[in-house]
């Protein structure tokens, strides 16, 4: 065989062999699912003032721990905000539907919180003032609540003692009706991630700092309203709230 045909058929196999080399990694992938990146979890910013806001209380009858607002929806954070309602300065409104909790004040403006409301929350709308106030609070489930979950609430049927693991948390405001208790509450929470929502059991729930701070705002005998009606701010001119003046 002369010398052309052999450098010809070499230069031949020499491509094959480089074509076959570059497949490898090809029908490698094709046969092996390659993990895409994790995603990247994004970090909210808090504001350092809201931080401050829910952070921890150390000088508590029980010290409270900063609650965990990372994941909370920031309209329901504490706020003052524009008011249009007709309710006195010191009256305080309760808009189930928007869950949403407001502290009336002067030149129409109220501090807005945010509320978790209950199916005993639910179950009552009217007129009402604060007949007494309990700080830690002692719990007592109603008959329905020991029937609808026998397993987690039967234990307290005679009373448990305020604490850290209290469903009523730090505070609870009573509301009563000429002299009557109407039953209906509103009090702190172990379940911060209830805050903004519908949840099973419960009346008027709030992060047990934002109660803290209603309850150090409101005396005994202040009128409340419990609506299910319009939104009564204007979203514009809103300021933080950091403590009871």
């Amino acid at each position: 065989m002369s010398a052309a045909p052999v450098l010809a058929l070499s230069l031949l196999r020499r491509t094959i062999r480089f074509g076959v080399l570059l497949l490898a990694p090809l029908a490698l992938a094709a046969c092996v699912a390659t993990e895409p990146p994790p995603p990247q979890r994004v970090t909210r910013y808090i504001d350092p003032t809201y931080m401050a806001m829910y952070g921890p209380k150390l000088d508590e009858e029980h010290p409270l721990p900063a609650t965990d607002i990372s994941e909370v929806d920031p309209r329901f954070l504490r706020r003052e905000v524009n008011y249009r309602g007709s309710e006195e300065p010191g009256t305080i409104v309760v808009d189930t539907n928007a869950r949403y909790l407001y502290l009336v004040r002067e030149n129409g403006r109220a501090i807005r919180y945010g509320i978790g409301v209950g199916k005993e929350g639910l179950a009552w709308s009217g007129r009402a003032r604060v007949g007494r106030k309990a700080e830690w609070p002692r719990w007592t489930p109603t008959a329905s609540m020991i029937k609808r979950d026998p397993e987690r609430n039967a234990q307290w049927a005679s009373g448990m003692e305020g604490g850290l693991e209290n469903p009523l948390g730090a505070r609870a405001l009573y509301l009563y009706d000429d002299g009557r208790d109407t039953m209906y509450r509103i009090h702190g929470t172990t379940e911060p991630w209830s805050i903004g929502q519908s949840v099973s059991s419960g009346c008027i729930r709030m992060f047990n700092q934002d109660v803290i701070d209603l309850y150090n705002r409101v005396p005994v005998g202040s009128p409340v309203v419990v609506m299910n009606g319009p939104r009564r701010t204007e979203p514009a001119d809103e300021m933080r709230i950091s403590s009871a003046e």
